[in-house]
């Protein structure tokens, strides 16, 4: 049987990057719990022709592998910087290059990460309707981490390294309906 592949996706540029070290925390935790091939990029994996790209066809070699991945992952894990509320616009412009028909149904982590808590809604009303459109399959817990929830870019609140938790065991009922009984 081959093995599942969980994509995860920051949109920011920054390195180190809180949302990227989320992004790649709660992938690094599921595809531990799960048994699953892991890859994690971030928009500085895509690289510069994002922002004069019209098509998916004018990405050049690195950008057209990132957006591979994510299309053809068995799941994802997606996670923004808010920016004046919402995700920024490249993170946003990657997502655009995207048919609709190839996230239809892929089981999707939603994250974000903003300066403290007046954009926790951010990822129910920004990233949960933007992966609707793609009739994706949200999972029903989102993460937001504000920036008390870290020290430098480590995870030390408990209560976000709960919920994390409560979204990884939503995950198995899509790891087991792609691969069979996980064992849980």
């Amino acid at each position: 049987m081959t093995q599942l592949k969980l994509v995860g996706f920051s949109g920011s540029y920054g390195r180190p990057s809180k949302t990227s070290a989320l992004v790649d925390y709660i992938a690094e935790l599921a595809c531990d719990r799960y048994n699953l091939a892991r890859s994690v990029f971030d928009l500085t994996d895509v690289g510069d022709t994002l922002g004069v790209a019209k098509s998916q066809n004018d990405l050049d070699a690195n950008a057209t592998a990132v957006l591979k991945a994510v299309v053809e992952s068995d799941l994802l894990v997606i996670g923004s910087p808010t920016y004046k509320g919402s995700y920024p616009g490249m993170f946003k412009h990657f997502i655009d290059l995207i048919d609709p028909e190839q996230l239809r149904g892929k089981p999707v982590l939603i994250a974000a990460t903003g300066g403290g808590e007046r954009h926790a809604l951010m990822v129910e009303h920004q990233l949960r309707p933007l992966f609707g459109f793609f009739m994706a399959h949200t999972i029903p817990t989102a993460i937001y981490a504000s920036n008390r929830d870290f020290s430098g870019h480590e995870i030390v609140s408990p209560a976000l390294l709960e919920r994390i938790g409560f979204a990884i065991d939503e995950l198995a009922a899509f790891v087991s309906r792609k691969s069979g009984p996980t064992g849980d």
